[in-house]
Parts: C-alpha cells; sequence; structure tokens
C-alpha cells in the first residue's frame, strides 16, 4: 500500500517528529518552549499541581505512604497566578486551532485558572465536575468529593467534537433514557483507582477519564500533551487508544516511574520489584 502525505501534511509531520512519543524530566514552561513547535498539539490533558501545601505521603485513602513515590513538587499560593499564566501561554502557543484543552482542579485556585484562561484568550466551552465516591472525612467543614474539568479551546468554529465517539444516538440505558445525553452531562461519576499494594505517584487520574476526554476531542494518530506527567496516566491511555503523546515531569522519581510503565507496557507495578 503506498502512502502519500500533501506538503503542508509532510512539513506538520517533521516538524513534531523529534517529540512524538517523548517523555521530558525538565520543567514543563521552559520545556515547552525548548522542545515543541507552534499549533502542534491536537488535545492537552492535565492535572497541575494544587497550591495547598499538599503532603504526598500523607495515608489518606487508607494508603500506605511507603508506596507512594516521593518529590510532589508544590506552587506557592502568592506564586500559582503567575505559574499558571506562564504554562498556558505556553500551551496557548502549540495548540492547534482545532485542538482543546482540560484542566483539573480543586476549588482552591480554581479562580486563578478561570482568571488565566480569560486573560489568554481561551474560549471556555464547559466547567464540568468530576464526582468521585468518597474524599477525606473533615470534622469542621463539608467533605470535598469531587474535582473540576476546565474544557477549553482557542477556535471554538474549529474545535474537534465527536458526540457519538461512545454511545450512538440510538442506544438507550436500561430505564429508556438516551445513553448519549447522560455520558456528556456536565457531571461525571468515575470512581478513583486505588493500586493496592502497587507503586503510585500521590495522584493520578483514572484511565476511564481520560479514555473519555480522549475519545470525545480527539482522533486516532492525534498528538495529546501532559505539561504534568506524574505517574504517566496519560501517555499510557492516549497509547492505548491509537493517540501519541508527548510529556513533561519535573520530579526524576515520577519521570522514571511513568518512563519504566510505558517501555515495560505495564500499567501497574507491584511494591518491591
Amino acid at each position: 500500500m503506498q502512502i502519500s502525505f500533501s506538503l503542508p501534511g509532510a512539513i506538520a509531520l517533521y516538524r513534531i517528529w523529534p517529540v512524538m512519543n517523548t517523555l521530558f524530566n525538565e520543567d514543563c514552561i521552559s520545556g515547552m518552549a525548548r522542545h515543541l513547535p507552534d499549533a502542534c498539539v491536537d488535545l492537552v490533558i492535565t492535572d497541575p499541581p494544587f497550591g495547598i501545601d499538599f503532603k504526598a505521603r500523607k495515608g489518606n485513602y487508607n494508603r500506605k505512604g511507603g508506596r507512594v513515590l516521593e518529590g510532589y513538587n508544590e506552587v506557592q499560593g502568592d506564586d500559582y497566578l503567575a505559574f499558571t499564566r506562564a504554562w498556558l501561554a505556553q500551551v496557548r502557543r502549540v495548540l492547534k486551532p482545532e485542538g482543546s484543552i482540560y484542566v483539573f482542579s480543586g476549588w482552591n485556585y480554581l479562580k486563578d485558572l478561570l482568571i488565566a484562561l480569560d486573560e489568554l484568550q481561551f474560549i471556555l466551552v464547559n466547567h464540568l465536575i468530576w464526582k468521585y465516591q468518597f474524599g477525606v472525612v473533615t470534622k469542621r467543614k463539608y467533605v470535598t468529593s469531587h474535582y473540576h474539568i476546565l474544557y477549553a479551546c482557542i477556535n471554538d468554529r474549529r474545535r474537534k467534537f465527536f458526540p457519538y465517539a461512545r454511545f450512538g444516538s440510538e442506544v438507550h440505558e436500561p430505564d429508556g433514557g438516551s445513553a448519549h445525553y447522560r455520558d456528556k452531562e456536565d457531571v461525571w461519576n468515575i470512581p478513583r483507582e486505588y493500586w493496592t499494594g502497587d507503586v503510585k505517584t500521590p495522584t493520578k487520574l483514572p484511565a476511564e477519564i481520560i479514555r473519555k476526554i480522549l475519545a470525545y476531542s480527539s482522533e486516532p494518530g492525534d498528538l495529546v500533551l501532559d505539561p504534568f506527567l506524574g505517574s504517566g496516566q496519560v501517555a499510557i491511555v492516549s497509547r492505548q487508544e491509537g493517540r501519541h503523546y508527548v510529556g513533561f515531569e519535573i520530579v526524576p522519581e515520577y519521570f522514571a516511574f511513568a518512563q519504566r510503565r510505558l517501555s515495560e507496557g505495564a500499567y501497574r507495578l507491584k511494591a518491591g520489584e
């Protein structure tokens, strides 16, 4: 079978070929500026630092701290808006006009993300809520058991979105409701993943939530970027779903963990291996 490329397509492929399916152990702001050309990324999925003095090895959710990799790199609250502006500016530069970005956030610095997205002229498409099964027990306030997901783009007319990627228009739930309608509601009930007995980073997105985003906002062969790669979840699930990936991770232990998972084709690694 003969494969041919148009000249623009061949030039675009040549520009991104050196970074496709590559992880970088460096700061994403300088790293994106150094390694990624303009308008080369189809989709961004990322979960940036919390800015809340997060204790990475604290034994929340019945996990044992000894199996949680050290090195979580926090951002101070006073620096959070400037930090957010800087990395989002690079994302805007590398994102294609038909591309989009999904940013996960707690509520503490959600306002900073919204301010930075607005200043950089992103278009906010949806403010999604990821409702997981439970949060940390509290005594003096309500339990936080959800995450915010900001879905944005730079060109609303050109952004990709495939409304029937997961359920056809004729598919119904057992109670008769429309499956594709419910799947596209803006509150997502997707359980966390608990890797009992396995090595882990302190935070990770469940594979199901990444698959859902990939299905609706990308196609096989697209390039998916995660500037805050952590355990490598976005890269690993992207590869499973036939997408290319590129990621940045500043913590050496997390970077090595993600690289090993990819090189060995292992979704989970047992403690002590």
